[in-house]
């Protein structure tokens, strides 16, 4: 049943009262300029604020205007994502700054819908920028407050479905605050974070706890409910280091989740690793001048779709024959080309340092 309409609810009161003192000191919450909110929005994606805050600093701080952001090179703004995952949100901030300011004069726009067209803007971060920046009443949903509603509203449908999403949305907009919408969302995504979390919610200290109906019946343990999601899949990739004493072969992605992101010649397989120096792998290359050949342990890297067992070969040869797409570049200025985390984690191993002497 949804709750009635009024002019503040009195959840909606405890909820911003508590949000006003438990509120953390995020850069962006005192001065909620549109550009600072939708930086935050995109890096946060999938992130936890302690692990993306320093990416979030550094993105600010390259980039102070939309503008240095449109005007910036992919490269060095993918070199600025390196390590936070998900590289699919570094291309779309950059291609919708480039967007902003060629359709919107550099301003950023202020309606929900327009907002919503960007790239890589999807229902909650269109919502949380309106609200927080625009004053816009729209509800921002995210996971925390899916979490958060499931139980309040003691809603049994799976949250990762979207008829359970558009009911927990219609109960939003009975409650949240017209007047200060983006204190509402942001009260509302600070109680999942820190007070209604996943396991054991602490409802003692829950300020809405006599308004959750979850809690008065005492499920609140056993919600929210989530359909399960197909199982991660494996791959398997041979890495080639191909190497003389200076210099390395790298080529550039041009597609998947690594796209437009650097990376060593690469060979995918759905089997299990072969034998790298079998002629169905080496072969592919038309090595045709003497080499010597290592090949490491092989590394495991579990991304939210699939998981990679990665193995890499060093060859080492006397001269380096390779013409486009692989690119030739002095193995001092690897650190120069945005790669995506399993490579820079193998680059810092010891073997690797060893065998490439770098």
């Amino acid at each position: 049943m949804l709750l009635n309409s009024n002019s503040i609810h009195p959840l909606t009161q405890k909820l911003l009262s508590w949000y006003l003192i438990n509120k953390r000191d995020l850069p962006w919450r005192d001065d909620p300029i549109a550009y600072h909110v939708w930086v935050a929005e995109i890096v946060f994606q999938q992130t936890r604020i302690e692990q993306g805050m320093a990416y979030y600093n550094r993105i600010i701080e390259h980039f102070p205007s939309v503008y240095k952001l449109a005007e910036a090179d992919e490269k060095e703004v993918l070199q600025l994502w390196e390590g936070l995952g998900y590289y699919s949100r570094a291309r779309n901030l950059h291609g919708s700054a480039k967007i902003i300011v060629e359709k919107y004069n550099g301003s950023f726009p202020s309606d929900y819908e327009s907002i919503l067209s960007l790239k890589g803007v999807g229902p909650y971060t269109a919502a949380a920028i309106s609200s927080i920046a625009f004053g816009i009443p729209k509800p921002a949903i995210d996971g925390n407050v899916l979490r958060v509603a499931s139980r309040l509203f003691c809603i049994e449908e799976p949250i990762n479905i979207q008829s359970t999403y558009k009911l927990i949305e219609r109960h939003l907009t009975k409650i949240i605050d017209t007047k200060i919408p983006g204190h509402f969302n942001q009260g509302m995504m600070e109680l999942g974070s820190m007070i209604c979390k996943p396991q054991n919610p602490d409802c003692f200290n829950c300020p809405i706890s006599e308004h959750c109906l979850a809690y008065s019946l005492g499920v609140q343990n056993e919600l929210p409910v989530k359909k399960k999601k197909n199982a991660a899949t494996n791959v398997y990739y041979h890495f080639y280091l191909f190497h003389n004493e200076e210099d390395i072969v790298i080529e550039k992605r041009i597609n998947g989740i690594w796209k437009n992101m650097y990376q060593f010649p690469l060979l995918e397989s759905k089997e299990e690793l072969g034998d790298p120096e079998d002629e169905n792998f080496i072969g592919k290359f038309s090595i045709v001048n003497n080499y010597s050949f290592l090949e490491s342990e092989i590394y495991k890297h579990i991304l939210s779709h699939r998981i990679i067992f990665a193995k890499f070969i060093f060859v080492k040869l006397d001269e380096l024959n390779f013409s486009e797409p692989y690119i030739i570049i002095k193995k001092t200025d690897l650190v120069n080309y945005p790669m995506p985390q399993i490579l820079r984690k193998f680059l810092s191993s010891e073997e690797a340092k060893r065998n490439l002497l770098i």
